[in-house]
């Protein structure tokens, strides 16, 4: 019970503190895919790689003085991003470093967008961006994508006087993508910011990092963790005009990136050999998966990412709970768009050739 002695903020005994702000008590936070014990599942639900880091950075996680773990890293991750601004032909002033991209997001946010001003995103999409715009206090304004998961074509009037338009290209959980000419066009028309979330760039067809240089107006985030195989240390980078990167630098947290996460990215982005590589090997198991899921009768949408999304010839939280009883980990989306489809990060051949046989089993048994 409240102590009425004390301040009007005090409590004693109570499970929640009433000072706790009213938007967070009534939202539900953002929950990331399943993670279960080490080799206990074959695990296609999170959009990990399935190969390891580049050679380089094993090398340089093994010659990482620890005596310097005692000291602050740098707060500006000043080599990581002159590293980054030597691969992405831009200079250090116009990209941030961040905690994964989750971070760059939460950054954009605070940067951006005031309480009570909008935050929008396209529906379906990255499930944080709402998230994010609740713990902010801001109005969500969900953009609702076309039968063919592509943009309205009255976008611009939707979102005429938000600040913030989060994108993610490709989209997620879709992995589709949106055309370029038209990210062009929402750019020149829009009077706010428009973020577009690059997280799975790596294994499109191209990608948006040329409109950097055309408005002032547009960021774009990419992480280390699908393509460089760096989830485990939370790498992200953020792109755009210096001006705008000064203002986020202002929100970060002051050492927001550790000293081996900064060692390790770098190394990362100096082997695009190595990256490219296993990107060939995705993007050539995530065709053959896709062809074979379409001759047992699933419905595959386009993917340009290391996922495809899917819709099985039965209803797909009871495929993904047969799986699951096979140990395979998929992930499915309940909602009106997503309910009927299942998410299938692309895993080596091996892992495939399992998902497939199950797939085979489990259609022979309930269809």
């Amino acid at each position: 019970m409240i102590d009425k002695r004390a301040s009007k903020y005090s409590f004693v005994g109570v499970e929640l503190p009433p000072v706790v702000r009213r938007n967070i008590r009534s939202m539900a936070g953002y929950k990331p895919g399943e993670q279960p014990p080490p080799g206990s599942m074959i695990k296609l639900n999170t959009n990990e790689n399935p190969y390891p880091p580049s050679p380089l950075v094993e090398e340089t996680w093994r010659n990482l003085d620890y005596a310097k773990l005692r000291t602050y890293p740098d707060p500006q991750a000043q080599a990581l991003r002159r590293t980054a601004a030597e691969k992405f032909g831009l200079k250090p002033e116009q990209i941030i470093a961040g905690n994964g991209s989750d971070d760059l997001l939460t950054i954009g946010v605070r940067t951006l967008v005031d309480q009570g001003e909008g935050l929008a995103y396209t529906d379906p999409s990255y499930s944080l961006y709402p998230v994010l715009g609740r713990i902010q206090g801001a109005r969500g304004i969900p953009v609702a994508l076309g039968s063919d998961f592509q943009l309205p074509p009255r976008l611009q009037k939707t979102i005429a006087d938000v600040p913030l338009l989060m994108l993610a290209r490709p989209n997620a959980p879709t992995g589709t993508t949106f055309p370029l000419e038209r990210i062009r066009q929402l750019c020149r028309k829009f009077r706010g910011v428009v973020w577009i979330d690059e997280a799975y760039a790596d294994f499109a067809e191209d990608n948006c990092l040329e409109l950097i240089d055309e408005f002032p107006n547009v960021v774009i985030s990419r992480s280390l963790s699908k393509s460089y195989s760096l989830a485990g240390m939370r790498v992200g980078l953020a792109f755009a005009r210096s001006g705008l990167i000064e203002e986020m630098m202002k929100v970060k947290d002051s050492y927001n990136l550790s000293l081996p996460a900064q060692k390790l990215g770098e190394a990362a982005l100096r082997d695009e050999e190595y990256m490219q590589n296993n990107i060939k090997l995705i993007k050539a198991e995530r065709e053959k998966t896709s062809r074979a899921l379409t001759e047992f009768g699933f419905t595959v949408l386009p993917s340009q990412a290391n996922f495809i999304f899917t819709r099985p010839p039965l209803p797909a939280n009871e495929y993904m709970e047969e799986l699951r009883q096979r140990s395979i980990l998929i992930r499915h989306f309940a909602g009106e768009r997503t309910g009927d489809f299942v998410r299938i990060t692309i895993g080596q051949p091996e892992e495939m050739r399992l998902l497939l046989e199950a797939t085979k089993d489990i259609i022979r048994k309930m269809t």
